[in-house]
């Protein structure tokens, strides 16, 4: 169990991938390499879980992890969340467990979701509209939402455009349509009682995402995938103001790392009090860790 007085920081947006990049016949590393090209990553094959624990141990900064579960549309086989949470399991003193399962399985992804709660205490799910190829608010999601909801559990979004596919014929086939967070407005109102992250700097639909944060209590911002010194000044004042409990640090390692965001966060126009809160306490707060 993370002890977050013990840690400076909790990136509340991190990747397991490594596995799935072994099988040369679906052309997942071909994706991940030209993703890392695209955010300038130091590597071309991500990082294992225990790779990834001894970075951000020594960096003393906790970190809540997932894969994702996009198989049915993109045909990249899955890391299994069983497999992660075994290995967070052995780490749990910086890492933090959520899964991702695929909306499109139905009823087997409500009672995968729940096993997983119950048996590993998955702390939430995530969720790429875009790789997985829905509409946040199609009625399909509804089962698996009805769990994460009563077992008090988090639900992220992927929003905006991504760096998946950008660059490869015809986007790798990934449509950014589904990934406007106008769509998590409508599960927001639904699922009431659900915590929903927006996930990124919503490009092109940022105060689309600032519009809906701020609207619906149980719906937070996180700040990863981008370097803060490319945030639009309306995210910045945002986070100084209104929002300024509801937005959370995060990096999207192995894209980027932790200690690169944060120090580019120091070099924006945050206000002092209310960074620690920023890049640490709403996290906490939110996960339910102090």
């Amino acid at each position: 169990m993370v002890d977050i007085t013990k840690v400076r920081a909790i990136d509340i947006h991190t990747h397991a991938e490594e596995p799935c990049g072994c099988h040369p016949d679906d052309g997942y590393d071909e994706l991940q390499s030209t993703m890392a090209k695209y955010f300038r990553a130091p590597w071309e094959h991500p990082p294992t879980i225990p790779e990834t624990a001894a970075h951000f141990r020594e960096q003393n900064i906790a970190a809540v992890i997932f894969p994702v579960d996009a198989e049915r549309e993109t045909g990249y086989r899955r890391y299994s969340n069983d497999e992660v949470a075994e290995l967070v399991a052995e780490n749990s003193d910086v890492l933090i467990q959520f899964a991702s399962i695929d909306p499109w399985k139905g009823k087997m992804a409500a009672r995968e979701a729940r096993r997983l709660i119950r048996e590993y205490k998955v702390k939430g799910f995530k969720f790429h509209p875009t790789m997985q190829g829905f509409f946040a608010n199609d009625r399909m999601a509804y089962p698996l939402y009805e769990v994460i909801e009563e077992e008090g559990c988090v639900a992220l979004f992927h929003t905006g455009q991504t760096g998946v596919g950008s660059g490869m014929p015809g986007g790798n086939g990934m449509r950014l349509k589904y990934s406007n967070p106008m769509y998590m407005d409508d599960v927001a109102v639904d699922f009431p009682d659900m915590k929903i992250i927006l996930a990124h700097p919503s490009f092109p639909w940022q105060e689309e995402a600032l519009a809906v944060a701020q609207h619906k209590p149980n719906v937070y911002i996180d700040l990863s995938g981008w370097s803060p010194k490319y945030f639009p000044e309306i995210l910045v004042r945002y986070c100084n103001t209104i929002l300024r409990k509801k937005v959370l640090f995060g990096s999207d390692w192995p894209m980027i790392t932790p200690e690169r965001w944060l120090a580019d966060f120091e070099k924006i126009g945050i206000r002092d009090e209310l960074r620690e809160d920023i890049i640490k306490g709403n996290a906490a707060r939110l996960l339910g860790l102090g």
